[in-house]
């Protein structure tokens, strides 16, 4: 904006008008964000890491335009197989809403808890999210971060089965507030989130227990090997609501690549801790992203 009202102030009224009407058709046809800058889709559907929601808004929009997201992610465990699905639209490079279809397999380990061999729990997810202040890219020269808040509601469709291994509700709500820094400099990426949730697992194995809503970390940090190659990692606190089991933290080892602006292939290495008393839940993540 400095740029386009220094133009203005040394131009007539009427040569701006004309430039900044071709430079917005421009930004909303193109996209304009650098590669990899809308983040990847999470399993819940927010733009960020794999694990963890970031202050990053999906799509490839500048704050002129409207982009979009879709998504498919599967995760193999040791005993389980979790897989999700869902689309999110960026507005303005401010506003993004999300939903997402996730779906846990309990494979065998369905029969050892008694519910079935393949037995599935699915869960929708839709998302909102606002950046509040701050840029990303843009603010180089600031160590000002972006910041955004978000909103998630979460359905799960086995309000029976969660509720007879101790969770209150089959339905609930996470709010989390991101902090994400970029720092072209250094090709270095830093997110830190604080999330508000009393999910289990994050919902599939419902909601509450032994304790209500508590306050997770969440921090994730990239180094970009090039404009269209990044690795990180990410560590995600979680809450311990259920007496029959107990729910660990989640870490990954991830390498995400922008074969070109509308498609980013994801995977990563997952260690997930223990599942429904079932431990050492470790595995790989695959995710593709297709947006505009």
């Amino acid at each position: 904006m400095t740029l386009i009202h220094t133009m203005i102030a040394g131009l007539g009224l009427a040569s701006a008008a004309s430039l900044a009407a071709t430079a917005q058709a421009q930004d909303f046809e193109t996209g304009g964000k650098l590669l990899l800058t809308r983040g990847i889709s999470t399993i819940e559907g927010s733009g960020g890491g794999g694990l963890s929601s970031w202050a990053l808004i999906t799509g490839n929009e500048t704050e002129r335009g409207i982009g979009g997201t879709a998504h498919a992610t599967q995760v193999e465990l040791e005993d389980f197989r979790f897989q999700s699905a869902g689309f999110a639209i960026g507005i303005h490079d401010r506003f993004e809403l999300s939903w997402t279809r996730q779906r846990f397999d309990t494979q065998d380990a369905g029969a050892a808890l008694g519910l079935g061999q393949g037995f599935t729990f699915e869960q929708d997810v839709i998302g909102a999210k606002i950046r509040l202040f701050g840029d990303a890219v843009y603010d180089q020269d600031s160590w000002v971060p972006q910041v955004a808040l978000g909103v998630q509601h979460k359905s799960n469709n086995q309000g029976a089965i969660v509720r007879a291994v101790g969770a209150a509700d089959d339905s609930g709500y996470d709010v989390y507030l991101a902090a994400t820094k970029l720092l072209l400099e250094h090709s270095l990426l830093l997110n830190a989130t604080l999330r508000w949730t009393e999910a289990n697992q994050t919902g599939l194995l419902g909601y509450g227990g032994l304790n209500d809503h508590s306050l997770q970390g969440e921090f994730s940090a990239g180094y970009m090997l090039s404009r269209r190659f990044i690795i990180g990692a990410e560590y995600r606190f979680k809450p311990d609501n259920l007496g029959f089991a107990g729910e660990d933290d989640w870490v990954d080892l991830f390498a995400a690549y922008a074969v070109n602006q509308h498609l980013t292939v994801t995977a990563a290495w997952v260690d997930l801790g223990s599942i429904a008393t079932f431990d050492d839940q470790r595995g790989f993540y695959l995710s593709l992203q297709a947006g505009f």
